[in-house]
Protein backbone atom coordinates (compact mmCIF):
# COMPACT_ATOMS: atom_id res chain seq x y z
CA UNK A 1 0.00 0.00 0.00
CA UNK A 2 1.33 3.35 -1.18
CA UNK A 3 2.23 5.18 2.20
CA UNK A 4 -0.18 8.65 3.17
CA UNK A 5 1.57 11.71 2.44
CA UNK A 6 1.57 13.68 4.87
CA UNK A 7 2.66 17.60 5.42
CA UNK A 8 6.78 17.50 6.06
CA UNK A 9 6.98 13.89 5.92
CA UNK A 10 5.88 13.84 9.79
CA UNK A 11 4.64 10.58 11.36
CA UNK A 12 1.01 9.75 10.19
CA UNK A 13 -0.42 10.24 14.24
CA UNK A 14 0.24 13.89 14.08
CA UNK A 15 -1.08 13.98 10.78
CA UNK A 16 -4.95 13.05 10.74
CA UNK A 17 -8.18 15.11 10.04
CA UNK A 18 -9.14 14.18 13.52
CA UNK A 19 -6.54 15.13 15.85
CA UNK A 20 -5.08 17.77 14.12
CA UNK A 21 -4.82 21.23 15.11
CA UNK A 22 -3.95 22.89 12.03
CA UNK A 23 -5.48 22.16 8.55
CA UNK A 24 -3.19 23.20 5.71
CA UNK A 25 -5.20 23.67 1.99
CA UNK A 26 -3.15 23.52 -1.24
CA UNK A 27 -4.47 25.48 -3.72
CA UNK A 28 -2.29 25.10 -7.52
CA UNK A 29 -4.45 27.33 -8.69
CA UNK A 30 -2.67 30.19 -11.38
CA UNK A 31 -5.49 31.44 -13.37
CA UNK A 32 -5.73 34.87 -13.75
CA UNK A 33 -1.62 36.03 -13.28
CA UNK A 34 -0.36 38.30 -16.38
CA UNK A 35 3.31 37.84 -16.02
CA UNK A 36 5.23 35.47 -14.87
CA UNK A 37 3.28 32.53 -14.78
CA UNK A 38 3.90 29.43 -12.60
CA UNK A 39 2.81 30.22 -9.17
CA UNK A 40 0.61 26.51 -9.42
CA UNK A 41 3.32 24.99 -9.14
CA UNK A 42 4.09 26.38 -5.79
CA UNK A 43 2.29 24.15 -3.29
CA UNK A 44 4.05 21.27 -4.43
CA UNK A 45 7.33 23.14 -4.60
CA UNK A 46 5.96 24.28 -1.08
CA UNK A 47 5.29 20.57 0.11
CA UNK A 48 8.86 19.45 -1.35
CA UNK A 49 11.10 22.50 0.21
CA UNK A 50 9.07 21.27 3.56
CA UNK A 51 9.71 17.35 3.51
CA UNK A 52 13.20 18.13 3.54
CA UNK A 53 13.45 20.90 6.21
CA UNK A 54 14.56 20.25 9.92
CA UNK A 55 11.28 20.06 12.48
CA UNK A 56 13.01 21.31 15.40
CA UNK A 57 12.10 25.13 15.54
CA UNK A 58 15.63 26.95 17.12
CA UNK A 59 14.27 30.07 18.49
CA UNK A 60 10.86 28.71 19.80
CA UNK A 61 12.42 25.16 21.01
CA UNK A 62 9.90 23.75 19.76
CA UNK A 63 8.61 20.89 17.34
CA UNK A 64 5.26 22.57 16.30
CA UNK A 65 4.24 19.55 14.16
CA UNK A 66 2.91 18.00 17.34
CA UNK A 67 -0.10 19.96 17.81
CA UNK A 68 -0.87 18.02 14.40
CA UNK A 69 -0.63 19.60 10.77
CA UNK A 70 -3.24 17.52 8.71
CA UNK A 71 -2.67 18.01 4.59
CA UNK A 72 -5.57 17.81 2.60
CA UNK A 73 -5.88 16.64 -1.10
CA UNK A 74 -4.61 19.75 -3.19
CA UNK A 75 -7.33 21.92 -5.01
CA UNK A 76 -6.23 22.31 -8.31
CA UNK A 77 -8.83 21.28 -11.08
CA UNK A 78 -11.40 24.30 -11.62
CA UNK A 79 -13.35 25.72 -14.86
CA UNK A 80 -13.09 29.81 -13.97
CA UNK A 81 -12.27 31.74 -11.33
CA UNK A 82 -15.98 32.09 -9.83
CA UNK A 83 -15.56 28.25 -9.12
CA UNK A 84 -12.29 28.61 -7.09
CA UNK A 85 -13.19 31.03 -5.30
CA UNK A 86 -16.40 28.77 -4.44
CA UNK A 87 -14.33 25.55 -3.96
CA UNK A 88 -11.99 27.35 -1.72
CA UNK A 89 -14.58 29.41 0.48
CA UNK A 90 -16.18 26.09 0.78
CA UNK A 91 -13.76 23.89 2.42
CA UNK A 92 -12.13 26.71 4.50
CA UNK A 93 -15.81 26.97 5.85
CA UNK A 94 -15.94 23.64 7.11
CA UNK A 95 -13.01 23.26 8.45
CA UNK A 96 -12.86 26.63 10.70
CA UNK A 97 -16.32 25.01 11.89
CA UNK A 98 -14.24 22.37 12.99
CA UNK A 99 -12.73 24.82 15.08
CA UNK A 100 -9.09 23.74 12.98
CA UNK A 101 -6.68 26.21 12.65
CA UNK A 102 -6.83 26.64 8.74
CA UNK A 103 -4.34 27.55 6.60
CA UNK A 104 -3.73 27.92 2.97
CA UNK A 105 -0.25 27.82 0.45
CA UNK A 106 -1.14 29.04 -2.96
CA UNK A 107 -1.18 29.58 -6.25
CA UNK A 108 -1.77 33.08 -7.12
CA UNK A 109 -3.54 36.04 -5.05
CA UNK A 110 -6.72 35.55 -5.46
CA UNK A 111 -7.10 32.26 -3.84
CA UNK A 112 -7.41 34.04 -0.78
CA UNK A 113 -10.56 35.93 -1.74
CA UNK A 114 -12.81 32.83 -0.82
CA UNK A 115 -10.60 31.65 2.12
CA UNK A 116 -10.87 35.93 4.16
CA UNK A 117 -14.57 35.42 2.95
CA UNK A 118 -14.86 31.90 4.92
CA UNK A 119 -13.24 33.67 8.26
CA UNK A 120 -15.05 37.14 8.37
CA UNK A 121 -17.87 35.00 8.06
CA UNK A 122 -17.07 33.16 11.11
CA UNK A 123 -15.16 36.03 12.93
CA UNK A 124 -16.73 38.96 13.69
CA UNK A 125 -14.73 42.19 13.41
CA UNK A 126 -12.09 40.07 11.51
CA UNK A 127 -9.08 42.08 10.70
CA UNK A 128 -6.79 40.88 7.58
CA UNK A 129 -3.37 41.58 7.27
CA UNK A 130 -2.06 41.86 4.23
CA UNK A 131 1.40 41.50 3.73
CA UNK A 132 2.02 42.27 -0.08
CA UNK A 133 4.08 44.41 -2.83
CA UNK A 134 0.95 44.95 -4.10
CA UNK A 135 -1.82 46.52 -3.60
CA UNK A 136 -4.31 43.74 -5.04
CA UNK A 137 -7.36 46.34 -4.74
CA UNK A 138 -8.72 46.61 -7.94
CA UNK A 139 -12.91 46.16 -8.33
CA UNK A 140 -12.46 44.25 -11.85
CA UNK A 141 -9.66 43.28 -13.93
CA UNK A 142 -9.30 41.51 -17.43
CA UNK A 143 -13.35 40.84 -16.95
CA UNK A 144 -13.13 39.09 -13.39
CA UNK A 145 -13.63 40.79 -10.24
CA UNK A 146 -11.96 37.29 -9.54
CA UNK A 147 -8.48 38.23 -10.91
CA UNK A 148 -5.20 37.99 -8.86
CA UNK A 149 -5.35 41.80 -9.01
CA UNK A 150 -8.68 42.41 -7.15
CA UNK A 151 -7.37 40.09 -4.18
CA UNK A 152 -7.83 42.08 -1.63
CA UNK A 153 -10.90 44.47 -3.05
CA UNK A 154 -13.49 42.66 -1.14
CA UNK A 155 -11.67 42.46 1.76
CA UNK A 156 -11.37 46.05 2.02
CA UNK A 157 -15.06 46.33 1.91
CA UNK A 158 -15.90 43.92 4.32
CA UNK A 159 -13.30 43.69 6.90
CA UNK A 160 -10.66 46.11 8.61
CA UNK A 161 -8.02 45.49 6.20
CA UNK A 162 -4.62 46.49 7.31
CA UNK A 163 -1.93 46.40 4.44
CA UNK A 164 1.93 46.29 4.98
CA UNK A 165 4.69 46.33 2.55
CA UNK A 166 3.36 48.27 -0.09
CA UNK A 167 4.83 49.75 -2.76
CA UNK A 168 3.38 48.76 -6.53
CA UNK A 169 -0.37 50.01 -7.66
CA UNK A 170 -2.19 51.71 -9.72
CA UNK A 171 -3.72 55.68 -9.72
CA UNK A 172 -7.48 53.91 -9.46
CA UNK A 173 -6.66 52.08 -6.27
CA UNK A 174 -5.91 55.36 -4.35
CA UNK A 175 -9.72 55.77 -4.77
CA UNK A 176 -10.52 52.29 -2.74
CA UNK A 177 -7.59 52.54 0.26
CA UNK A 178 -8.02 53.53 3.24
CA UNK A 179 -4.86 55.29 3.57
CA UNK A 180 -4.48 55.26 7.46
CA UNK A 181 -4.36 51.10 6.99
CA UNK A 182 -1.53 51.04 4.59
CA UNK A 183 2.25 51.00 5.04
CA UNK A 184 4.22 51.72 2.08
CA UNK A 185 8.04 50.53 1.76
CA UNK A 186 9.26 53.72 1.35
CA UNK A 187 7.83 54.98 4.36
CA UNK A 188 8.68 52.29 6.63
CA UNK A 189 12.18 52.27 5.97
CA UNK A 190 12.67 54.73 8.01
CA UNK A 191 10.24 54.76 10.44
CA UNK A 192 10.92 52.68 13.49
CA UNK A 193 7.35 52.60 14.77
CA UNK A 194 5.90 51.20 12.06
CA UNK A 195 5.42 47.74 13.84
CA UNK A 196 3.69 49.24 16.47
CA UNK A 197 1.27 51.28 14.22
CA UNK A 198 0.21 47.95 12.39
CA UNK A 199 -0.43 46.51 15.58
CA UNK A 200 -2.46 49.37 17.25
CA UNK A 201 -4.88 49.15 13.82
CA UNK A 202 -5.26 45.66 14.54
CA UNK A 203 -8.73 43.82 16.02
CA UNK A 204 -9.06 40.99 18.20
CA UNK A 205 -9.13 38.47 15.39
CA UNK A 206 -6.88 38.88 12.61
CA UNK A 207 -6.13 36.49 9.75
CA UNK A 208 -2.85 37.29 7.58
CA UNK A 209 -2.40 36.75 3.99
CA UNK A 210 1.11 36.58 2.69
CA UNK A 211 2.03 37.43 -0.51
CA UNK A 212 5.77 36.51 -1.15
CA UNK A 213 6.91 39.20 -3.30
CA UNK A 214 6.50 41.31 -0.10
CA UNK A 215 9.88 40.06 0.11
CA UNK A 216 12.69 41.60 -1.19
CA UNK A 217 14.06 39.80 -4.43
CA UNK A 218 17.46 39.26 -3.24
CA UNK A 219 16.08 37.07 -0.83
CA UNK A 220 13.26 35.45 -2.96
CA UNK A 221 13.19 36.56 -6.14
CA UNK A 222 10.95 32.88 -7.68
CA UNK A 223 7.79 34.88 -7.55
CA UNK A 224 5.06 36.11 -10.56
CA UNK A 225 5.95 39.78 -10.07
CA UNK A 226 8.98 40.60 -8.32
CA UNK A 227 9.48 44.32 -6.89
CA UNK A 228 12.97 45.92 -5.39
CA UNK A 229 13.11 47.30 -1.92
CA UNK A 230 10.76 44.41 0.51
CA UNK A 231 11.12 43.13 3.19
CA UNK A 232 14.03 40.67 4.93
CA UNK A 233 13.79 37.61 6.78
CA UNK A 234 14.75 38.98 10.34
CA UNK A 235 12.26 41.95 10.33
CA UNK A 236 9.60 40.10 9.04
CA UNK A 237 9.63 37.41 11.53
CA UNK A 238 10.31 40.18 14.42
CA UNK A 239 6.85 41.47 12.99
CA UNK A 240 5.06 38.30 12.64
CA UNK A 241 5.91 37.15 16.31
CA UNK A 242 4.67 40.42 17.76
CA UNK A 243 1.82 39.85 15.78
CA UNK A 244 0.91 36.35 16.74
CA UNK A 245 1.66 36.70 20.17
CA UNK A 246 -0.64 40.57 20.50
CA UNK A 247 -3.58 39.04 18.47
CA UNK A 248 -5.08 36.44 17.74
CA UNK A 249 -4.35 34.79 14.18
CA UNK A 250 -7.07 32.66 13.52
CA UNK A 251 -5.77 31.55 10.22
CA UNK A 252 -2.95 32.39 7.06
CA UNK A 253 -2.01 31.95 3.65
CA UNK A 254 0.96 32.40 1.98
CA UNK A 255 1.01 33.01 -1.40
CA UNK A 256 2.37 33.68 -5.05
CA UNK A 257 5.67 31.30 -4.85
CA UNK A 258 6.53 30.98 -8.54
CA UNK A 259 9.03 27.91 -8.56
CA UNK A 260 12.05 27.64 -10.59
CA UNK A 261 14.06 24.52 -10.85
CA UNK A 262 17.65 26.18 -10.90
CA UNK A 263 16.58 28.37 -7.58
CA UNK A 264 15.22 26.09 -5.11
CA UNK A 265 15.88 28.44 -2.15
CA UNK A 266 12.52 30.82 -2.42
CA UNK A 267 10.99 27.13 -2.09
CA UNK A 268 12.42 26.70 1.03
CA UNK A 269 12.09 30.39 2.32
CA UNK A 270 8.60 29.34 1.88
CA UNK A 271 8.28 26.59 3.34
CA UNK A 272 10.35 27.97 6.95
CA UNK A 273 8.14 30.78 6.93
CA UNK A 274 5.11 28.79 6.83
CA UNK A 275 7.01 26.42 9.67
CA UNK A 276 7.29 29.78 11.70
CA UNK A 277 4.01 30.49 11.53
CA UNK A 278 2.95 27.95 13.27
CA UNK A 279 5.54 27.74 15.75
CA UNK A 280 4.64 31.62 16.51
CA UNK A 281 1.22 30.52 17.03
CA UNK A 282 1.14 27.66 18.96
CA UNK A 283 4.37 28.91 21.44
CA UNK A 284 2.60 29.42 24.30
CA UNK A 285 0.19 26.14 24.14
CA UNK A 286 3.51 24.27 23.43
CA UNK A 287 5.31 25.86 26.75
CA UNK A 288 2.55 24.51 28.95
CA UNK A 289 3.56 21.20 27.61
CA UNK A 290 6.97 21.25 27.71
CA UNK A 291 7.38 18.99 30.81
CA UNK A 292 5.51 16.49 29.12
CA UNK A 293 8.83 15.63 26.45
CA UNK A 294 11.45 17.20 29.04
CA UNK A 295 11.83 13.83 30.69
CA UNK A 296 15.09 11.58 30.81
CA UNK A 297 15.38 8.20 28.76
CA UNK A 298 11.52 9.48 27.45
CA UNK A 299 12.46 8.22 23.80
CA UNK A 300 10.62 6.65 20.73
CA UNK A 301 12.10 5.83 17.38
CA UNK A 302 9.77 7.81 14.53
CA UNK A 303 10.26 7.41 10.65
CA UNK A 304 10.02 10.08 8.45
CA UNK A 305 11.17 9.97 4.61
CA UNK A 306 12.57 6.79 5.06
CA UNK A 307 14.69 7.31 8.19
CA UNK A 308 14.52 7.19 11.51
CA UNK A 309 14.77 9.60 14.18
CA UNK A 310 15.16 9.63 18.22
CA UNK A 311 11.82 11.17 19.37
CA UNK A 312 11.32 12.95 23.12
Amino acid sequence: MKPIRTYAGIPEEYASSEKSKVVLIPVAYDGTSTWGKGADKGPEAFLEASENMELYDIETDSEVYREGIYLTETLDEFTSPDEMVDTVHNMVKEYVGRKKMVTMIGGEHSVSIGAIRAFNESYQGLTVLQIDAHADLRKEYNGSKYNHACALYEASQTTNLVQVGIRSMDQSETLVMNRDNVFFAHEMVTDDYWMDNVLDLMTDNVYITFDLDALDPSILPSTGTPEPGGLFWYETLEFLKRVFEECNVVGFDIVELCPDQKERSSDFLAAKLYYKMLSYKFKQNLAEVEDEYDQPDHFEKFERNGEQFDEK
